[in-house]
């Protein structure tokens, strides 16, 4: 099992590792038992988020296999090694590849964990698979998210999307691309925030 990052912020020590067989019940429960409206805020289509054995399978297929091809990619978030979160990698294509991830533990949002790994997050996305471009799909509504890349890539489009990526909605979104060649700049960035330590 790859380690992709392990560092110290004010809530602990956060890591980013390979999802295995034993996260995917908590996630699974993270989406049949998140409250209904955290789901709405969220825009989740039920009917693409599926039953729990649709969920389990999804993620399943989504364990790295370390083959070129695989369409689905998730690494799991940790917090002093207990799973709080996961990101999802979506390949279509090259340059069509979409990212998602969600800190699982409520009382963890918002406490900067994100910000920490976000140049982790992308650098990993780049080594795992042979893409040349990731693109952010946000929702406009989701002030936190789009607060926290901003700090590191600007918005390119907003719009609404008929058939977002993942299991969600119809509605207006925010798009962000991110190519290989941007990585240090992200690291650079975090840095200058103080969200990592310059040694890194």
């Amino acid at each position: 099992m790859t380690v992709f990052a392990s560092l110290t912020t004010a809530s602990g020590v956060v890591g980013m590792r390979d999802l295995a067989p034993a996260d995917l019940p908590a996630i699974t429960d993270y989406w049949v038992l998140s409250p209904e409206e955290y789901l709405t805020f969220m825009g989740v289509d039920r009917k693409r988020l599926g039953s729990r054995e649709d969920i389990h399978r999804r993620f399943l297929s989504a364990i790295r296999t370390g083959d070129v091809n695989q369409s689905n990619i998730s690494l799991a978030i940790t917090l002093d090694e207990r799973l709080v979160g996961y990101t999802l990698l979506n390949r279509y294509s090259e340059e069509v590849n979409y990212s998602h991830w969600h800190i699982m533990v409520s009382d963890l949002r918002a406490k900067g964990l994100s910000t920490a790994l976000y140049p982790y997050r992308i650098k990993s996305y780049f080594e795992v698979a042979p893409i040349s471009q990731l693109i952010h799909q946000t929702r406009t509504r989701n002030i936190g998210v789009n607060r926290m890349l901003d700090k590191f890539v600007p918005v390119s489009e907003t719009k609404y999307i008929e058939t977002p990526d993942g299991v969600a909605n119809p509605g207006e979104f925010n798009l962000r691309f991110v190519r290989r060649e941007h990585i240090p700049g992200i690291f650079a960035a975090a840095v200058g925030l103080g969200a990592i330590p310059s040694a890194n």
